[in-house]
């Protein structure tokens, strides 16, 4: 780690995020979001990483006892979209090189980026594809499993120390997820906190999460604590309800979790879990956590950045122009097909108006040559428009 992300404390070892909905993020560890559709496990997600603008927002999120700031938040944290969208001409490495160089300190040398950059594409198993480009989704360049270990690396390469992933396995099969969640579970071991929202998992997925903070429709936690080694913590404690049923041997935790927790289910066992876990010590002992870890330790200060973005106007402007150059140079056939229109429109253009200056006679041929002009060039923009919104 370059000694300039340890300067600026963004190492993941120093943060702690809470969130006094009852749910408990720790550092250095794998924490799942689950509940059945339209529990809010998402929208949680977004709100915590300043992602929801919409509605009313309320509650208090804590970095290291101290207020949480957005623009202090957002230097220290990532967020992996659902959808892989990435710039289909450029190689896995140039993705990265991107990121690194603008979401990385000024002061951070190109050695030190590359170092970087070379650690981060070990770390999510892309050593034998860096130089391979990333493509169409569905069609060409990356398959979904590498696009999506691609999309969690461009967040890596800032160094955050805390990543939100959204629903990370979606439209992946079994052997794909699995090999997502061993790069997540690699990502968390390395000290930072990784938050993901999940649905469904299997087995090996849901096992390999640390802690779980589970929800029901309307948003309300009903278990948020340590999964324990093969879930028996959170089976135990669902389990220790009258009505609960108990697990069949060899039957997915998450599956079972999700049933006995439905609505309907709910309803039929006549309990109400979100009151359960309200009256719980799990619930008392998250409290007392969160006023624990709420306050600032003595002797520390709040993390301090400079203003502004990591680098000044030029610098980015140069690295976009890199970046445009790259993904033009990679895409001849787009380049050609905009060559040939407007040389082909520009000799229709000359034949039908073949010397119409050379016989200026009176007011009407000066509005004639106004007319190709402008209508030329119109139509030229039009036309390279046209050719250009697929690639945008």
């Amino acid at each position: 780690m370059p000694k300039e992300m340890v300067k600026y404390g963004v190492t993941g070892k120093n943060l702690q995020l809470l969130q006094d909905v009852g749910g408990v993020f720790r550092p250095g560890v794998l924490t799942a979001l689950m509940g059945i559709t339209g529990a809010g496990n998402t929208t949680l997600l977004d709100v915590l990483a300043r992602r929801k603008t919409g509605g009313h927002i309320e509650g208090t999120i804590r970095i290291a006892g101290y207020p949480k700031k957005q623009e202090i938040f957002s230097r220290i944290s990532g967020y992996c979209e659902q959808s892989d969208i990435h710039s289909p001409n450029l190689t896995v490495y140039e993705s990265l090189q991107f990121s690194a160089w603008l979401r990385l300190p000024s002061n951070v040398k190109s050695r030190q980026r590359h170092m970087l950059i070379e650690e981060v594409v070990d770390l999510v198993e892309l050593t034998g594809l860096k130089n391979s480009m990333v493509g169409l989704a569905g069609t060409t360049g990356l398959s979904a499993k590498q696009r999506k270990r691609l999309t969690i690396a461009v967040e890596l390469v800032a160094s955050p120390s805390i990543i939100f992933m959204d629903e990370p396995t979606t439209g992946l099969d079994a052997r794909a997820a699995a090999i997502v969640m061993r790069t997540v579970r690699k990502i968390g071991d390395t000290g930072r906190t990784v938050v993901c929202t999940i649905h469904q998992p299997s087995i090996e997925i849901f096992e390999a999460f640390d802690e779980l903070v589970l929800m029901k429709r309307g948003g309300q936690i009903i278990y948020s604590g340590s999964l324990g080694p093969l879930s028996e913590n959170m089976i135990k404690y669902f389990q220790a309800i009258p009505g609960v049923p108990i697990i069949k041997e060899g039957q997915n935790p998450a599956a079972w979790v999700l049933n006995i927790t439905s609505q309907s289910a709910e309803y039929e066992i006549g309990v109400d879990y979100a009151q359960i876990y309200r009256n719980s010590s799990l619930y008392i002992n998250n409290m007392l956590l969160i006023d624990e870890l709420g306050k600032a330790a003595p002797n520390t200060e709040d993390l301090k950045f400079p203003s502004g973005y990591w680098q000044d106007f030029r610098a980015q402007c140069m690295v976009c122009l890199w970046r445009q150059i790259y993904a033009y140079w990679k895409n001849p056939e787009h380049n050609l097909v905009r060559f040939l229109n407007t040389l082909v429109l520009s000799i229709m253009f000359g034949i039908v108006f073949w010397k119409i200056g050379s016989t200026i006679k009176q007011q009407q041929d000066i509005f004639n040559i106004l007319g190709v002009v402008y209508g030329s060039s119109l139509f030229l923009g039009f036309m390279n428009c046209t050719i250009l919104q697929p690639v945008v």
